[in-house]
């Protein structure tokens, strides 16, 4: 499969991460566009130093890239919104919603550590040219900040990031670990039912925990919820949420297939977590997050690709398949490192891949996950 993307390059620190952070319109996918690692310090030779300055920049230069695909703020069905501090979080949705008044994309807020140190916000975007539908769940109130509950394109479906809410109210519902699980996975089966679709239809997730102590009963509750036998792709990483009374938020993609299957390394036992190493629907493949072992970020980074390479040989695909790559480092730092280790193993074409600091749930430093498409 050939890989396209456009490089920017834009004088003045708009997007001044030069040579090593290039912004890429990756559109492998007749469908699918995504824009990755989007950031925005000055704008006519001012630097920014609020968020709402920042994101105000940083949404007119992911209008520039939407633009030049044919594509307009409405086209976006997915949204991940990174914050340097949660505090920002009101400032940045009073200026976001002004671009997104209408049908506003899925998304999901968490606080990372961005590419860019002067940065204040990062976003990286799913858009398409297809025609859409939002799912608005009649059983879930409509949300209250400036995203969709669900975003259909075709078979596959957009969910936003799903916190601990009353469907009711969109009250939180405060609890332990299991509580805000089990409540997560009530208000995202509201979505899928609207939609057409089922807990079975899941293809793929992002867990963002506040708090790593408790991830084995997250597992033990979003277990309860998901397919036991081809559960969902997904990855798990630290993440401080927009709320603190929340302890977790769960971001998923759905897509309805007669050929879902899992993909499975050749001579890999089942994991004893709920979810998968690849689904593949006939459409995408979905990974899920990779973490390699190591005693540094490069050795980890080689090793996180080999499992990878392994898992796509599964699947009959390749590296020059990839659409979209997601990286989590838990030292940010890092980035150069494994940017290098990714351009030498999938090549110079491959897709800018979205990339945070956030940390990991074992002692890996470097997790990987990958949406792979179709050979023509």
């Amino acid at each position: 499969m050939s890989v396209t993307g456009i490089r920017y390059t834009v004088v003045g620190g708009l997007l001044n991460l030069l040579l090593t952070w290039p912004l890429w319109l990756s559109a492998q996918s007749p469908e699918l566009v995504y824009i990755s690692n989007v950031t925005a310090t000055q704008s006519a030779g001012r630097t920014l130093t609020n968020v709402e300055d920042q994101t105000r920049a940083t949404l007119d230069r992911l209008g520039e890239a939407l633009r030049e695909q044919g594509l307009s703020y409405s086209d976006v069905v997915a949204s991940n919104v990174f914050l340097k501090d949660t505090r920002h979080f009101q400032g940045m949705n009073g200026v976001y919603r002004t671009y997104f008044e209408i049908s506003p994309p899925t998304r999901a807020t968490v606080q990372a550590d961005l590419l860019e140190p002067d940065a204040l916000i990062q976003i990286s975007v799913v858009a398409t040219g297809q025609p859409k539908e939002v799912i608005t769940p009649e059983g879930l109130r409509s949300p209250e900040l400036p995203y969709s509950w669900g975003i259909k394109v075709g078979s596959t479906l957009f969910i936003s990031g799903a916190t601990s809410r009353d469907p009711d109210t969109y009250q939180p519902v405060t609890g332990d670990m299991a509580t805000q699980t089990q409540r997560i996975f009530g208000n995202i089966g509201f979505v899928l039912e609207e939609a057409g679709m089922s807990f079975g239809d899941l293809v793929s997730c992002r867990v963002f925990l506040d708090d790593p102590r408790g991830f084995a009963v997250m597992n033990q509750a979003y277990a309860e919820s998901v397919s036991a036998s081809d559960p969902p792709a997904r990855a798990t990483v630290r993440a401080s949420l927009m709320n603190p009374v929340f302890s977790t938020e769960i971001q998923c993609v759905a897509e309805s297939s007669s050929e879902r299957k899992v993909v499975r390394a050749e001579g890999r036992a089942r994991g004893r977590l709920p979810f998968s190493p690849g689904i593949d629907t006939g459409d995408r493949l979905y990974l899920a997050g990779v973490v390699g072992r190591g005693s540094n970020a490069s050795e980890q980074t080689r090793a996180a690709l080999d499992d990878i390479r392994s898992t796509l040989e599964a699947g009959s695909k390749g590296f020059g398949d990839v659409e979209d790559i997601w990286v989590y480092l838990a030292d940010i730092r890092d980035r150069d490192v494994v940017q290098t280790i990714l351009n030498e193993t999938i090549g110079d074409d491959m897709p800018t891949p979205t990339i945070v600091g956030a940390r990991l749930m074992g002692r890996s430093g470097v997790e990987i996950q990958m949406v792979i498409g179709n050979t023509p």
